[in-house]
């Protein structure tokens, strides 16, 4: 006689919700459910040892608007120039 254990388990995790909609509209337009294209990307992973993403090459708001920020202190001056990196840790240092 012949048993097959429960091999499958459960995995809670945080998403907001219109990412978790927008992804079931994406995996269903795959003509697949959810947790099988979340399988898939994880088997994928453990059995490479690689995590492939492709991440937009546009900063975010956040870092957008900090680079303005040290843009207009460098143009108004406010920013420390240094001529070498060993007054730099100098700076740093003290």
């Amino acid at each position: 006689m012949t048993t097959t254990a429960n091999t499958k388990t459960l995995l809670t995790i945080k998403i907001d919700k219109k990412l978790k909609k927008r992804a079931e509209e994406t995996a269903a337009a795959f003509g697949l459910p959810l947790g099988t294209m979340v399988n898939s990307l994880l088997r994928e992973t453990v059995e490479t040892g690689r995590l492939e993403l492709n991440i937009a090459p546009y900063p975010s708001a956040r870092l957008r608007k900090a680079i303005s920020e040290a843009e207009r202190e460098y143009v108004q001056g406010k920013l420390k120039v240094y001529t070498s990196a060993k007054e730099l840790v100098k700076e740093l240092s003290s």
